[in-house]
């Protein structure tokens, strides 16, 4: 049975929340906003994708 990875659900959603940050700074017209929801992207992806990688080489995917 497949059970739900948390850290990467949690992961997944804080970059889902972060592009829609995008939006939000681009429709205020912020433009620290935007480069903030831009890093964050960035910073929460890189996070994902390091901590897949270190599930897939313990086994744990």
């Amino acid at each position: 049975m497949n059970q739900v990875k948390w850290p990467l659900l949690i992961c997944a959603i804080l970059a889902a929340v972060s592009i829609m940050g995008i939006g939000i700074a681009i429709s205020e017209k912020s433009i620290t906003g935007i480069i903030g929801a831009i890093l964050a992207v960035v910073i929460v992806m890189g996070i994902g994708f390091k901590t897949k990688k270190k599930m897939r080489e313990n086994g744990e995917l």
